[in-house]
Order: structure tokens, then C-alpha cells, then sequence
């Protein structure tokens, strides 16, 4: 497979060797999550930035708004065998999720359920991936999740966060348009209701006693996201 750098997306064929695993098991059923995978992987740095920050750790990893489940194929690519849990409010999202799991022999270790994280969320012990979520919540439910979840952290364990941030930049503007776009189009059931500063972020991370680091994760796109990587000394 071709190098893959942290800030960029998969290469070609780690996007397709992914991607795979959401075709339909016959040539004539619906390809929409393939080629949705396929471009979000070869488009998108997210995934790439991700398995570098939980790579090293064993921690069992909690993925709040986790979609189709994602996040777990990029990480067995990866070789992280590490327990997976993810939560979504989508229910036909979770149902799809975990039947391409198991048709594509990666559910072992894993668990799918559906969780309204404006309701809240499940208890975990272990590494936590919020990955373009904390929009979709409004600020009390963004400080008690943050709050929650750096209190999930055990030893060597990471949280993970990928976020637009709320300022009024030419790619603040984009990121907000396009996701009210992805909500008209029926992809995200959610409406955003708020994007955090990177200042509301530090202020809570570092207030709960971990270490942060900030960095873009917008690579060619034109949208304002950045990765949040925060973890106990």
C-alpha cells in the first residue's frame, strides 16, 4: 500500500480496500454507501488523523455519532484491534452498520447501538473519538459531554475530537453552510445548533487536567475543521 500521511487523506488504494466492505453483497443492490465512503476516504484527512493519535494505545474507544461505523473499519485496516463501541441516533445508520460489520467479519469486537447524545450517553472507561458531533449540541450538552469524557480517560488513553470551529472565517462560513446542506439532503438527521471556539475547548480540556493539542484537519477541503487530541500526563 502507498505511504499515508497523518494530514491527508487515504491513498487511493487504502480508500478502496476500505470502501470495499460497503458494497451490497449482490451487483444489482444500492452502491450509495460505497461511493459515499469511497469519496468521503479519499476527500476527507479525518480518518488518517485519527488512527495516528489512538495509535499506541489499547484502550477500548467509545465513538459517539459513529454513522455507518467507519471509524472501525480504518481502524482494523490500521491493524487497532482494540475494542469498539459506537453510538448514533441513526437507527437505520446503526442496523447497516452492523450487518456490514459482520458481513465483512469485523464485529467481533465490536458493538453498535443507538444512543441521542442530546439525551446523553453510555458510561466507558477507556479512549473516546468525537468526530464532527459537538455541533449537533447545544453548549450545556457540549460542556457535560466534554466534562464526561475526559473523565472516561483512563491511563494512556486518547480523546479524540474532529470539529468545525465557531469563528467567522471563510471556512467557518462553508463548514457551517454545508452542514446545514447535509441536513436538507436527508444525511444528517441533526440540524447544527452550535460550533465551538477553539477557547471554549482548551478552556474545558484543560480545566478537566488533560494536555491538549490543536491542529488543522482541513487538508484540501474548504471546511474549518480541526483535530483535538487530548489525553492525562
Amino acid at each position: 500500500m502507498s505511504p499515508r500521511a497523518a494530514d491527508a487523506p487515504f491513498p487511493p488504494d487504502e480508500a478502496r480496500a476500505i470502501a470495499r466492505a460497503f458494497l451490497p453483497p449482490r451487483f444489482y443492490g444500492n452502491r450509495y454507501d460505497y461511493y459515499y465512503t469511497l469519496t468521503k476516504l479519499r476527500t476527507d484527512p479525518l480518518y488518517p488523523g485519527v488512527l495516528e493519535a489512538l495509535r499506541g494505545t489499547d484502550a477500548p474507544v467509545l465513538d459517539l455519532g459513529c454513522g455507518l461505523g467507519l471509524l472501525l473499519h480504518a481502524l482494523r485496516l490500521d491493524g487497532q484491534a482494540m475494542p469498539w463501541h459506537g453510538v448514533d441516533i441513526d437507527a437505520d445508520k446503526i442496523k447497516r452498520g452492523r450487518m456490514i460489520a459482520e458481513r465483512n467479519g469485523i464485529a467481533g469486537n465490536a458493538r453498535f447501538e443507538v444512543v441521542d447524545l442530546a439525551e446523553g450517553w453510555p458510561p466507558h472507561q477507556g479512549s473516546v473519538a468525537i468526530l464532527d458531533v459537538l455541533q449537533y449540541l447545544d453548549a450545556e450538552a457540549q460542556a457535560r459531554l466534554l466534562a464526561d469524557t475526559a473523565a472516561m480517560l483512563v491511563p494512556g488513553a486518547r480523546l479524540v475530537i474532529r470539529s468545525g470551529l465557531g469563528d467567522d472565517t471563510r471556512r467557518g462560513r462553508t463548514t457551517r453552510i454545508t452542514d446545514r446542506l447535509a441536513h436538507l439532503a436527508g444525511w444528517m438527521q441533526e440540524v447544527p445548533k452550535r460550533y465551538p471556539t477553539r477557547a471554549e475547548l482548551e478552556t474545558a480540556l484543560t480545566g478537566a487536567g488533560l494536555s491538549v493539542e490543536f491542529r488543522p484537519l482541513y487538508g484540501n477541503t474548504p471546511f474549518n475543521n480541526w483535530l483535538v487530541v487530548a489525553h492525562r500526563d
